[in-house]
């Protein structure tokens, strides 16, 4: 079997984001910009952002071109997608462009899938786990006579077929609750039944500290969430546990259903968070890089509020607000504390969280039977890769 170097076979360089502050690189713009959140199957086909000439002009964001590999570098690792249009993208994705006629797309695209475990293992980071450029340019790829990778593209694009039609009824059913949000309460920013608008910090607790717990102390349990264990669609992975010593200083406090928010980007503008579900003992700890939102017993609930932040509006008034320098920037607590809200009743936040909850249990049915087509489609990974 002939091996390469990604490096000998592709160019392999990172994206970059225009400064949110300048409104001309952003205002109107026409050129697709993507972020993880977009990467949701084989092909890339929609962006959720666009950028202007001029954005594109003074920022490292790179316009890669139709056919380019698009592989998730930093905070979530190891996604990858095919570029079904010229786009450019956030520092947190490497574009692969393929200069060697020996290997096709879709052979490369299963190849670096079948990768993922071990990259996640090799990735570093405190604050967010990332791959370096580096490493993945050193990938060694396998290289079969075209006539086999065909084969092997068509075997893996049938079992891809069945888990793209799974996650597209996850897609819509996370695309009605956000409806029905609309349908209930109006969009974030908006007062359309005049319930009149306050700060999202005074309807909430925002950061609460981990001393009015009476729960923690020394030998007690906690689920253990770093920013890898939530996903950009509210799941969250709450499975590992800690004990209280281990974790009581530099990770963030928690308790069931409160919610987390990403603060970094561009995990933030990923759409990263959750609603604290299934922790040990009611209790968890994470990421520093999250803000938690907990709400307030007869004025809030968890899913009125994580519903709220997962909108491409909210997270672009986080986005136009964070600080710091470039890589490092986040949404500061104040933006939180005064983002203007209408609270609707909360006899409606409560008949709106019903039925969220029954969009969940149909949404684990669907989970359940996309976690077993993903198991075959690794076996046959395994089969085809080693």
């Amino acid at each position: 079997m002939l091996y390469k170097r990604l490096e000998e076979i592709a160019i392999v360089s990172a994206g970059g984001t225009p400064s949110r502050s300048n409104k001309e690189y952003w205002s109107n713009g026409n050129i697709p910009w993507i972020k993880i959140g977009d990467i949701t199957e084989k092909y890339v086909r929609n962006s959720s952002e666009y950028i202007t000439q001029l954005g594109l002009e003074n920022s490292p964001a790179k316009l890669f071109k139709k056919g380019t590999l698009l592989y998730t570098i930093f905070a979530t690792i190891g996604e990858v997608a095919i570029l079904d249009y010229e786009a450019t993208t956030n520092q947190a994705i490497a574009g692969i462009e393929l200069i060697d006629n020996a290997i096709i797309n879709e052979y490369l695209y299963y190849y670096l899938i079948s990768l993922k475990s071990e990259v996640i293992r090799r990735s570093r980071g405190v604050a967010q786990n990332n791959i370096n450029l580096g490493i993945l340019k050193n990938f060694n790829i396998p290289i079969p006579p075209l006539e086999t990778q065909k084969k092997i593209v068509e075997a893996l694009d049938k079992a891809q077929a069945l888990i793209d039609a799974r996650k597209e009824q996850i897609r819509l059913m996370d695309e009605l609750v956000k409806s029905r949000f609309v349908e209930m309460f109006g969009l974030p920013g908006s007062d359309i039944h005049g319930w009149g608008m306050a700060s999202f910090g005074s309807v909430c607790n925002i950061n609460p500290k981990k001393n009015q717990d009476q729960r923690l102390g020394s030998g007690v349990n906690v689920s253990f969430v770093p920013m890898q264990a939530v996903t950009e669609t509210g799941e969250i992975d709450a499975s590992e546990v800690k004990d209280y010593d281990e974790v009581k200083t530099g990770f963030t406090y928690f308790a069931e259903n409160d919610v987390l928010f990403a603060k970094i980007t561009p995990c933030m503008e990923n759409g990263k968070g959750a609603i604290a579900k299934g922790l040990c003992n009611g209790i968890g700890f994470g990421s520093t890089e999250f803000h938690v939102l907990r709400p307030i017993r007869g004025k809030t609930n968890s899913y009125w509020m994580y519903t709220l932040t997962v909108f491409s509006k909210f997270r672009r008034d986080a986005a136009n607000n964070m600080t710091g320098s470039a890589g490092q920037r986040r949404v500061p607590v104040s933006f939180l504390e005064n983002y203007r809200v209408s609270v609707p009743p909360i006899a409606l936040q409560e008949q709106f969280a019903k039925f969220v909850e029954e969009i969940d249990k149909s949404k684990f049915e669907i989970q359940k039977s996309l976690e077993k087509l993903e198991i075959q489609k690794k076996a046959l990974m395994q089969k085809y890769f080693g």
